[in-house]
């Protein structure tokens, strides 16, 4: 019987610094939140967490914006989560996009929300709101992430309860991986708070985190930055305050360069 090799991905073709990629899948949540999955080319490399610049041409323009690469760093494809404004020069447009069309993926991934950002710890959170969710969508599914960390919390704050998109992912199809299950064992803790409707955890995840409640609610002690570590990934307000927590509570932003105890994403503005 003669060996079957299966041929290498083919290259993805190119439009100046972008990569022209193709639709595989698209979900729509909600009428203001989708995802959608592309083809990956087999040279792009980013780490899990990084963003990249993605959209359409429009009158033979590339229209693009920051989106976080959804997908773990190791798979096939590239996903990402997105809002959707109606009168959005880019989004009004992306959402309308089917199984088979072209998007631009950047070639450069970058970003600040990866793990050598960070001090070695005990513990750590990924805080997001909103679709600051992707990032996590990709380090929560890296094995690297429970290597380095006993705990990985994932706090998800949304204004509804139907915007609490990929929940199944944290509280069933990880744990039942038949690879990554391995890997996390009962690491992961998922953390889903809702703002605008009754949910078994209501509120602002900044509130839950002055007031202390998240801590109460994982069984976990307040914020210590001896062991503690996190990541942040929302809207700019949100970044602000959970930034000033931090800091009053003596934690020290890090970079790639000078590694701390927290890191967040300036990148995003909804488009």
């Amino acid at each position: 019987m003669t060996d079957v090799i299966a041929a290498a991905p083919a290259a993805s073709k190119t439009r100046g610094a972008f990569m022209v990629e193709t639709v595989t899948w698209v979900q729509h949540w909600t009428d203001e939140l989708f995802s959608f999955r592309t083809t990956r080319d087999p040279g792009l490399r980013f780490s899990s967490g990084q963003f990249v610049m993605v959209g359409l041409e429009v009158d033979g323009k590339p229209l693009v914006r920051a989106y976080s690469i959804a997908s773990p760093s190791w798979h096939h494809e590239l996903e990402f989560y997105s809002i959707k404004v109606a009168d959005g020069p880019l989004t009004s447009r992306l959402q309308k996009i089917k199984v088979g069309d072209e998007v631009l993926i950047g070639k450069k991934p970058t970003g600040t929300l990866v793990l050598d950002g960070l001090k070695p710890g005990k513990r750590l959170y990924m805080v997001g709101t909103g679709t600051g969710l992707a990032p996590w969508l990709s380090l929560a599914r890296d094995p690297e992430v429970y290597d380095r960390f006993d705990e990985v919390i994932v706090t998800h704050t949304v204004r509804n309860v139907a915007d609490l998109n990929y929940a199944e992912l944290f509280e069933k199809d990880l744990r039942e991986d038949e690879i990554l299950s391995e890997v996390i064992g009962d690491k992961l803790r998922y953390y889903p708070t809702v703002t605008r409707e009754p949910f078994r955890t209501q509120g602002r995840i900044t509130d839950l985190i002055t007031s202390g409640k998240i801590f109460e609610d994982l069984g976990v002690p307040p914020l210590d930055p001896a062991v503690d570590r996190l990541m942040l990934c929302g809207g700019p307000s949100v970044l602000a305050d959970l930034k000033t927590i931090l800091v009053e509570r003596g934690y020290e932003e890090g970079s790639l360069a000078s590694p701390g105890d927290f890191v967040l994403e300036k990148a995003f503005v909804e488009t």
